[in-house]
C-alpha cells in the first residue's frame, strides 16, 4: 500500500476517533481505540496464518454468513483443535480462539449484541495471560470496559461499544488488510493523539522525523560512519521507549533481520502497554523484543543490575529521548552506584545527565549512542559542567547536533542531540548547527525528510568547516572542534559559541558609496537653486544653502 492511502487510513480512523469520543478526554479514548486496533491486528494476521496452515482445509463460507471460518473449523474439526494450536503456537507464536477474533467481535457490534462487552473483556485477559507463550500481564490493564465514561449502566456501555467497533469496522473494510497497515495506523494515531495533548505527549512519542535522525545515525558504523550501515545491531536499548517508536525507527532503518533484539524501559504504565501492543503490530514477535515497566533511574530492571563488568549486558545503540530537565531526587547510596561513582550525581533539579549516564553506561565498546536532551546541557555549570568535561575529556562526547524549536508537541525550545561513543576514532567534536533547518508551521515546525539527509550526512562525512546557504536564506553549519579550543571556553559546548548561523554580511565598496554620495550632494545643490529661483520671482525668501 503507498504511502498515501496509509495516511488516508490514518485520518478516517482519526475522524471516527474525534466524532465518537464525545466528551471523554482524548487520552482515555485513545487508550480504546488503539486497544481495538491492536485486537484487529492480531486477529487478521492469525487467521491469515491460519488460513494458510489449513490450506483447502479453510471453510468456505457464502457472503451472507458473516462468522469467522476459523470457528466454523472449531465446530467441525474438535479433535484437531489442541494440535493445531500447537503447530500455530509454533508458527504465529500465538493462538486466538474463535470467540475471540475481531471478526467474531465486529459481527457482535453490528447485530448489537448485548455479550459484546463481557465477550471482549474475555477476550483481553485471554490475549494477557494465554494467547502468547510469553505472559502479556496487564497488556489491557488502562483499559476499563466498564468505567462511566462509556456509559452509567452495563446496557449503556454496551451500546457505545458497539457503535465504536462498529465505525472503527466500517472504516478498515475500505482499505486491504495488509500486514503492515494497521501498524503504519496505528503510529499516525499516537502521533495524532500526540497533538493533542500538548506537554503530556512527551512522555509516549517522539516525532518520527526526529527518530529518523537518531536511527539514521546509530546505525552507521560506529569508528567510521562513512562506511554507511552496520550490518547488524544485536541489541538496541531505549531506557525512556514511550509508545516504541524510536526503537521502531531504528529496527526500519536496519530492516527485521538486522536487529537481534529490542530493549525497551518505561516508568508510565499506560505507556508501557501501549509499546508493547505498538512492538507486535509491527510484527516484532515476542521472543524479539522485551519491554519493561519501571524507572531507569532507580535500575529496577534485573538484568541491568549486574555489578560485574564482565557480565554485564551491553547494547550496540542506544537511543532515548527522555523527559526534560526532569526533578529528581538521588540519595547518598547513588552515588556509589556503578553507573555514575565516576561522574558525580546529577543535580535534583535536572535528571539530564542522570539519563545520558544510565544509557551511557551499558553501551557497547563498539556502539553508539544518540540521546535528545535540552541545551542547558551544553552550558550549565556545577555537577552538570564536571560530567560534561569528564565526558569531554574521555573522548566519549562524538558530536552535538541543534535542532529547529517547535520540533516536539511537549515543547517549544530548540533541543540538541548527543551523539556518544565509548571508542571513537577522531579526537574532536563535531557540532551542527541546524537550528534554522525546517519548515515553518503555525504550532509546530516540521523537519523534510531532505532536512533529515542533509544532517545524517553531514555528520556521516565530519566536515572540518561547511557554512551553506539554504533556499529560504537561512544558514546551515557544521565545524569540527578540536578538544584544545573547547578547553579554551571551559568545556562549555554552547554551539553558537563554535558554529554560528549567522548571515554574513554583504561587503560594502566604499569607492562606490562615496561616489553615489557625491552624486547625490551635486543633484542635492542643483534642485536647491531651482527652488530658490523660483521663490525669487515669487518675492519669497529663499531656503539656506
Amino acid at each position: 500500500m503507498s504511502e498515501q492511502e496509509q495516511i488516508r487510513l490514518g485520518k478516517v480512523l482519526w475522524a471516527i476517533a474525534d466524532e465518537l469520543r464525545g466528551a471523554m478526554n482524548a487520552d482515555d479514548f485513545r487508550d480504546y481505540m488503539l486497544s481495538f486496533l491492536f485486537l484487529r491486528y492480531l486477529s487478521d494476521n492469525y487467521e491469515q496464518a491460519a488460513k494458510a496452515e489449513l490450506g483447502p482445509d479453510w471453510p468456505k463460507l457464502p457472503p451472507e454468513d458473516r462468522r469467522s471460518p476459523l470457528a466454523v473449523w472449531y465446530e467441525q474439526n474438535p479433535d484437531d483443535i489442541e494440535i493445531f494450536e500447537d503447530v500455530m503456537r509454533r508458527k504465529v507464536h500465538y493462538v486466538i480462539k474463535p470467540e475471540y477474533l475481531w471478526t467474531t467481535i465486529a459481527e457482535m457490534a453490528r447485530i448489537q449484541s448485548k455479550e459484546l462487552l463481557s465477550t471482549l473483556e474475555k477476550s483481553f485477559r485471554y490475549i494477557e495471560e494465554k494467547a502468547f507463550s510469553k505472559n502479556f500481564q496487564g497488556l489491557f490493564s488502562e483499559i476499563n470496559l466498564n468505567s462511566e465514561k462509556l456509559g452509567k449502566t452495563y446496557q449503556q456501555r454496551n451500546n457505545r461499544l458497539c457503535t465504536i467497533i462498529q465505525k472503527i469496522n466500517e472504516g478498515l473494510s475500505e482499505f486491504p488488510k495488509e500486514r503492515d497497515l494497521l501498524g503504519d495506523a496505528y503510529e499516525y494515531l499516537i502521533g495524532q493523539f500526540a497533538a493533542g495533548s500538548g506537554k503530556k505527549a512527551g512522555e509516549f512519542y517522539t516525532p518520527q522525523e526526529v527518530s529518523s535522525i537518531l536511527s539514521g545515525i546509530v546505525t552507521l558504523d560506529s569508528q567510521d560512519p562513512k562506511l554507511g550501515k552496520r550490518s547488524k545491531l544485536n541489541r538496541v536499548y531505549d531506557f525512556a521507549c514511550g509508545s516504541g517508536s524510536l526503537l521502531l525507527n531504528v529496527r526500519r532503518h536496519m530492516g527485521k533481520h538486522g536487529i537481534g533484539k529490542l530493549y525497551g524501559q518505561e516508568k508510565n504504565i499506560t505507556t508501557y502497554n501501549l509499546a508493547r501492543m505498538n512492538m507486535l503490530l509491527h510484527g516484532v514477535r515476542d521472543m524479539e523484543f522485551e519491554i519493561f515497566h519501571g524507572d531507569s533511574l532507580l535500575n529496577e530492571w534485573d538484568i541491568l543490575r549486574e555489578p560485574n563488568p564482565a557480565k554485564k549486558i551491553e547494547f550496540d545503540a542506544v537511543v532515548a529521548n527522555p523527559p526534560f530537565s526532569y526533578k529528581w531526587d538521588p540519595t547518598e547510596e547513588m552515588a556509589k552506584d556503578f553507573r555514575f561513582k565516576d561522574y558525580g550525581l546529577a543535580p535534583r533539579s535536572a535528571a539530564d545527565f542522570a539519563f545520558l549516564l544510565h544509557g551511557f553506561h551499558y553501551l557497547a565498546k563498539d556502539g553508539t549512542m544518540a540521546i535528545i536532551l535540552p541545551h542547558g546541557v551544553l552550558f550549565r555549570g556545577g555537577a552538570e559542567k564536571k560530567i560534561r568535561t569528564k565526558l569531554l575529556k574521555d573522548g566519549n562526547i562524538d558530536a552535538i547536533i541543534g535542532l529547529a524549536p517547535k520540533l516536539f508537541y511537549s515543547t517549544g525550545i530548540p533541543v540538541c542531540i548527543l551523539v556518544l561513543k565509548k571508542c571513537k576514532k577522531s579526537d574532536d567534536v563535531l557540532f551542527i548547527n541546524a537550528a534554522e533547518l525546517y519548515k515553518p508551521g503555525k504550532r509546530q515546525n516540521k523537519l523534510l525528510p531532505e532536512h533529515i539527509e542533509k544532517i545524517i550526512t553531514t555528520y556521516q562525512n565530519r566536515p572540518s568547516e561547511l557554512k551553506e546557504k539554504l533556499e529560504n536564506g537561512n544558514i546551515f553549519a557544521a565545524r569540527c572542534v578540536s578538544m584544545k579550543e573547547i578547553e579554551e571556553h571551559d568545556f562549555n559546548l554552547n554551539i553558537t559559541r563554535y558554529v554560528s548561523t549567522t548571515k554574513p554580511e554583504e561587503p560594502v565598496d566604499l569607492r562606490q558609496v562615496h561616489q553615489e554620495l557625491k552624486q547625490l550632494s551635486t543633484e542635492i545643490a542643483q534642485a536647491l537653486d531651482r527652488h530658490n529661483a523660483y521663490l525669487r520671482e515669487l518675492s519669497l525668501s529663499e531656503l539656506p544653502k
